[in-house]
């Protein structure tokens, strides 16, 4: 069958190879800032460009990617092989065994083999003028014998110009369609997405991330971790991606470990007990050290965490992120590395609610979880404006934030006025709502932490900044040593010496 002629004609009518696109992949990926293409018009002009060619390796779902390709018209323009183990004896004796087939270790072994074999095979004979590609995925779907989340890896090698090293994009997401064949639609367009995104938009890795959803919506995919790697991102931080994915709706939460390597939620907090620290952490405080050392030693006394592994995690929301606007990336990336002299994971979400945190630390684990904050913050989640959204109001945030025994460990708070210490024993809520705290508190899931150190009680983070910016020196002993360090080293927070 020829498509070829077919494969013009529609390129013609669909107005896709103008000057400016068809001279993309001479242009090192630039393309000009407009309005995105279709998944159709991407496929094809993929299919067009002469100066790509790859090989696609699908399991599970079908290959959904591979298709619109075929479908289009014009592939052999474009595939060098398509594959799909899906038999596991197939696939380990490809791939080599694997504990999981859906994982990130898979994606890995998957592109590094099928990139390797690309260029073994065809470097001699078309390296020159080619950018060579390999895409990959792997995916459990919804099926008849499987009911429980749809996820997958999915992940591109390339090269950003004919005869240079890869680079690599590879991303997890979850596919939220309760139907298998959407499920499929919606990985096919996504794969689309992503490999026109890493061959055009390169150069634009922020709006490569926004084009990641073309012809899709949030309700039917979440992409929750995403690494760009390879000389084609010299300057990419995959802390600012990660934030991106929050900021641009692809994702509730992204989360990357102390070093900065970003992970998939799963991978860390599946089946573990989670203790969780929401703050601003601007800067890390003593009281930030004090509060966790103390949830942490009441959270590992509990019947059902004892002896268990404790994933302990320091939360940020954007609008803690925001100062009045736009999102400084530099004060981001500031207070996740004094986050980072810790020890500890940091999580970024657009969680302004702590039911929405709770909903989604208990998604990934069928462990214990608990929340650590300061008195504070209690007293506001035991405001009512905060739930009219919800038809049960607080009634039903208080229930799905208390679901499953979850803990709500509280650090007491210092009046500057009054000289008063608030804890959660004598925290005064609305008097309708008296009764409900009551019952949260007796049944332990409010407790009040014990064993704290009363001399940190005045070391807040918003006391700290008022310090640095008026040159106070006493601003250095209210925060770990490690961070008053740092600060000083890197002049962080605006902070100047005298």
């Amino acid at each position: 069958m020829d498509t070829g002629g077919w494969a013009r004609n529609t390129a013609s009518e669909l107005d896709i190879m103008d000057a400016a696109t068809a001279s993309a992949a001479d242009q090192g990926g630039r393309t000009p800032l407009r309005e995105s293409p279709g998944t159709h018009q991407k496929a094809l002009q993929i299919n067009l460009d002469k100066a790509t060619y790859g090989t696609f390796a699908e399991i599970g779902a079908g290959q959904e990617v591979a298709r619109w390709f075929f479908r289009v018209g014009g592939a052999a323009g474009t595939i060098a092989k398509t594959m799909s183990a899906y038999d596991m004896t197939f696939s380990d004796a490809i791939y080599g065994p694997a504990e999981r087939y859906v994982s990130r270790q898979r994606l890995q072994t998957m592109l590094d083999r099928e990139y390797g074999l690309l260029l073994e095979r065809l470097r001699a004979q078309r390296g020159r003028g080619t950018r060579f590609f390999v895409f990959a995925d792997t995916v459990v779907a919804r099926s008849y014998l499987r009911k429980d989340e749809s996820h997958g890896w999915m992940g591109i090698r390339f090269q950003a110009e004919p005869k240079s090293e890869p680079s690599e994009i590879i991303i997890h997401l979850r596919m939220l369609d309760r139907e298998n064949v959407p499920q499929q639609e919606a990985l096919g367009i996504m794969g689309v997405n992503l490999i026109y995104g890493a061959l055009y938009r390169h150069l634009e890795p922020e709006q490569l991330i926004g084009t990641l959803l073309d012809g899709l919506t949030h309700e039917r995919v979440e992409v929750d971790m995403i690494k760009f790697s390879g000389p084609a991102f010299p300057r990419v931080d995959n802390r600012l991606m990660s934030l991106q994915l929050v900021q641009q709706g692809l994702a509730g939460a992204a989360m990357f470990t102390p070093e900065g390597e970003v992970i998939q939620p799963a991978e860390v907090l599946y089946k573990k007990a989670i203790l969780a620290e929401r703050g601003t952490f601007r800067p890390v405080t003593r009281a930030t050290v004090d509060l966790l050392r103390c949830a942490l030693a009441q959270f590992t006394q509990e019947p059902r965490v004892q002896g268990e592994e404790v994933v302990v995690l320091l939360e940020m929301t954007l609008s803690t992120l925001r100062d009045g606007g736009a999102i400084d990336h530099r004060d981001f990336l500031d207070r996740v590395d004094t986050i980072g002299t810790l020890g500890r994971m940091v999580l970024v979400s657009s969680f302004a609610q702590h039911y929405r945190l709770s909903t989604f630390l208990q998604r990934h684990t069928q462990g214990p979880v608990a929340l650590a904050l300061g008195a504070p913050t209690l007293r506001a989640i035991f405001h009512e404006a905060h739930y009219t959204d919800l038809e049960g109001g607080i009634l039903e945030a208080l229930g799905r934030l208390f679901r499953n025994s979850l803990k709500l460990y509280v650090y007491p708070y210092q009046d500057e006025t009054t000289g008063e210490i608030i804890t959660a024993d004598n925290l005064r809520v609305a008097p309708q709502l008296q009764h409900l705290y009551a019952h949260l508190h007796e049944n332990r899931q409010i407790q009040m932490l014990r064993g704290i150190d009363e001399s940190c009680l005045p070391c807040y983070a918003q006391r700290v900044l008022a310090k640095i910016r008026t040159h106070d020196p006493s601003w250095e002993q209210m925060v770990p040593v490690q961070v008053a360090q740092m600060i000083k080293a890197r002049r962080l927070f605006n902070y100047q010496p005298c």
